[in-house]
């Protein structure tokens, strides 16, 4: 058989490796340009990073921000089981311009490096330094900094944000961040993790009994078998209740959907970092009833006319974390379109 046809590797719906090295990923990562949103009237644009590896990042800016004006700041890590999507993708532009609107807040959507031609931890590392260099170019100014972030950036007002593998990125950047600090003063805020992917030997009742193998065979194949399933990167609820006091924020949103597989270790998650050593004010869990796994980026479900009203729930929970204000309805948080 043909190397180029024959799989190595099927992790559908995002990737199939071939016998070649060939990496076959799924359509859902169709590019949008940047530019300014019709809509919104935010405005998008992309930025390397750094060169040597590739990482690089699409930024936003919210409508009419006056010139001297201070705003929160976004470093959002997007989904896809750490092998596909892009913050490049249609899906995720129009996802983190709807956040953006609504928060008024300054975003920086990560474009990481994916397995398995660079296996975790590449991802992770490209993660910390994109939240360095987002720290620091809030509290300096010059000719390698963002004028972005330079002129409209809140070094003590960062958010961490991420859905599904994304999520899980968030946590271990947050945890890192708490461990060796960020520059000039900066720090990060609140956390936000969006139906976050974390895994363990032992199965919870939502994921069912005969996942752990599949889970197992997975995540060896995203990080080349550098750790196991039980790893803190993968599951930070077997950590004893003082490390969890290194996790670098002061406040921390985790939400889930019912029929979600991850629901129990979300629900976990938060129950763990409440009873733990962890000195942050809050830790939030929201669950959306009747749905499943990132509901809300789904084609199926967005066919059923209730998922929008419920992703505009979800995003308003989202603003109200940001913003430190309750929206009782979308329309509070000026939430016009999440999708």
């Amino acid at each position: 058989m043909d190397p180029d046809e024959e799989v190595e590797f099927d992790l559908s719906p995002f990737a199939i490796v071939y016998k070649s090295g060939r990496v076959q990923r799924s359509g859902l990562t169709s590019r949008k340009s940047p530019g300014t949103d019709a809509t919104t009237g935010v405005t998008s644009k992309d930025v390397v990073i750094d060169a040597g590896t590739g990482l690089a990042a699409r930024l936003f800016l919210p409508k009419s921000v006056p010139e001297s004006q201070k705003l929160p700041v976004l470093v959002y890590f997007h989904g896809g089981a750490y092998v596909a999507e892009s913050a490049f993708s249609a899906r995720y532009t129009s996802y983190v311009n709807a956040l953006v609107a609504a928060a008024r807040v300054v975003a920086v959507s990560v474009e990481y490096r994916l397995a398995p031609e660079h296996p975790l931890p590449a991802g992770y590392d490209d993660a910390w330094a994109a939240l360095r260099w987002t720290a620091t170019s809030c509290v300096s100014a010059g000719p390698e900094t963002e004028p972005w972030l330079a002129d409209h950036g809140d070094p003590t007002r960062i958010f961490v944000a991420g859905n599904s593998s994304g999520g899980n990125m968030a946590h271990n950047v947050v945890m890192r961040a708490g461990k060796e600090g960020l520059r000039g003063g900066a720090r990060v805020e609140g956390m936000v993790l969006l139906h976050p992917l974390f895994l363990g030997k032992a199965p919870v009742p939502s994921e069912g009994t005969d996942t752990t193998a599949t889970a197992e065979r997975n995540w060896r194949f995203v990080c080349a078998g550098n750790y196991g399933l039980d790893h803190p990167l993968s599951n930070p609820l077997l950590m004893p209740p003082e490390e969890w006091a290194a996790l670098g924020c002061r406040r921390a949103l985790v939400t889930a959907a019912e029929l979600d597989p991850s629901r129990d270790r979300a629900r976990m998650y938060v129950e763990a970092l409440r009873g733990s050593a962890w000195g942050g004010e809050e830790a939030v869990l929201y669950e959306t009833e009747g749905e499943g796994h990132m509901y809300y980026f789904s084609k199926a479900a967005r066919s059923n006319s209730v998922v929008p009203e419920k992703a505009a729930k979800e995003m308003a929970i989202v603003v109200s974390f940001i913003k430190r204000v309750t929206c009782t309805s979308p329309s509070d948080c000026n939430i016009r379109s999440t999708l």
